[in-house]
């Protein structure tokens, strides 16, 4: 399974992407988010949802292919650091919004090249579900830490906790 490259988000494929995040997360989360959640995915809500970032540019969304098939995405972007002057440098710092692989490709290092691609460098911050320990050991694996601050989850109403990498 080494047969796979990254590549920026298409329009004829943000379909394919979102039916690969409803897929994630019900491989991902069916312990730990209640059924009803992951049985109420809209493909053609969340399609719409992907294009709207993919079209407005605010996001890098770099996908996962293995030949034709995507197999993994991850959707960073650019926020401002809060009281940092804007010719200071950095004046951004990156937000992983997602980071996804199917089940049957963890552990080939899709991942860590899709985080690179949507979140490159330092600082950077994301929020993770708390009792999520595979997300967390993960992380933990690419620098980030857990910052303390804490949040529900609007969606599932799940707890999570901001992590962070710092410049280094």
């Amino acid at each position: 399974m080494s047969d796979w490259r990254i590549a920026p988000l298409t329009a004829n494929r943000v379909t394919e992407l979102a039916a690969c995040h409803i897929a994630s997360w019900r491989e991902a989360y069916d312990t730990l988010v209640p059924a009803h959640i992951l049985d109420g995915f809209d493909l053609e809500r969340s399609a719409i949802n992907w294009e709207r970032r993919r079209a407005a540019g605010t996001h890098r969304l770099p996908v996962a292919l293995a030949g034709d098939r995507l197999i993994g995405f991850a959707a960073g972007r650019d926020l401002p650091v809060p009281g940092r002057a804007p010719d200071r440098c950095p004046s951004t710092e990156a937000e992983l919004e997602a980071l996804y692989v199917r089940s049957a490709w963890h552990g080939t290092g899709i991942a860590d090249a899709l985080i690179e691609a949507a979140a490159p460098g330092s600082p950077c911050t994301l929020w993770v579900f708390a009792d999520y320990p595979r997300a967390h050991a993960f992380y933990r694996r690419h620098g980030f830490t857990d910052t303390g601050n804490r949040r529900t989850d609007p969606f599932t109403l799940l707890p999570e906790q901001l992590w962070r990498r710092e410049p280094g």
